[in-house]
């Protein structure tokens, strides 16, 4: 049975962007916690965001060689959250929290993703990122062909994703999820909600279309 694609609403600074997530049907919604990123929130603003989450709705805290204190601090604050790291950590600092956490991969010609998927056996996903300078929130899509079919942890497709291009995404890579932040803002860490909904209902119709070619082929 085809799984509906998640969806996760990156880089949330506001409580109006929370809610518009939320209503738009997002499963999970981002903190960054990048000093460098312009989406960056402190501690408070992030278990104040989280507050507001209904359940099987799941923040996500994003990290980039983030001290382990820092980490600790926010896995304390928001016991639900599910940590995602995007700079050079290796297993052992992305587990020490004890909490479920993605990795991010940096995409781009000759990486070898199936290697690093093996160094990071207990990750719930890996998230596919465009390799961009700096880490992550580029809004650039990589080349979707470079993934290998047989990535043995579950892919999150994230990289300049926006409601017109999801589909093709969703139809090439059948991702577990996908992930967008630049792709549903009208500036930097600024949502726009009509483009959240349109970027919801894109993920929808394309899971939509993948149901329907399935249940047209013959057993």
């Amino acid at each position: 049975m085809q799984q509906r694609t998640r969806i996760k609403i990156c880089g949330i600074t506001r409580i109006d962007d929370l809610q518009a997530s939320v209503q738009a049907g997002a499963d999970a919604v981002g903190f960054v916690f990048y000093p460098d990123s312009p989406r960056c929130v402190t501690l408070d603003r992030a278990a104040e965001l989280a507050s507001r989450l209904p359940p099987f709705v799941t923040p996500v805290a994003l990290f980039v060689n983030a001290s382990s204190d820092l980490v600790q601090s926010v896995a304390n604050a928001i016991p639900q959250i599910v940590l995602q790291f995007h700079g050079d950590e290796g297993a052992e600092e992305c587990r020490a929290a004890q909490r479920p956490y993605l990795r991010a991969a940096r995409m781009a010609a000759g990486f070898d993703l199936l290697n690093f998927a093996s160094q990071f056996p207990d990750a719930q996903a890996l998230l596919l990122d465009a390799h961009v300078d700096g880490f992550g929130g580029g809004g650039k899509v990589f080349d979707w062909s470079l993934i290998p079919r047989n990535v043995p942890r579950p892919v999150v497709l994230s990289g300049g994703l926006h409601a017109g291009n999801v589909a093709a995404g969703i139809l090439q890579v059948r991702p577990l999820a996908v992930d967008v932040s630049s792709g549903v803002e009208v500036s930097k860490g600024i949502k726009d909600p009509l483009a959240i909904r349109r970027f919801c209902d894109a993920v929808r119709r394309a899971d939509e279309q993948i149901a329907q070619a399935a249940s047209n082929t013959p057993t």
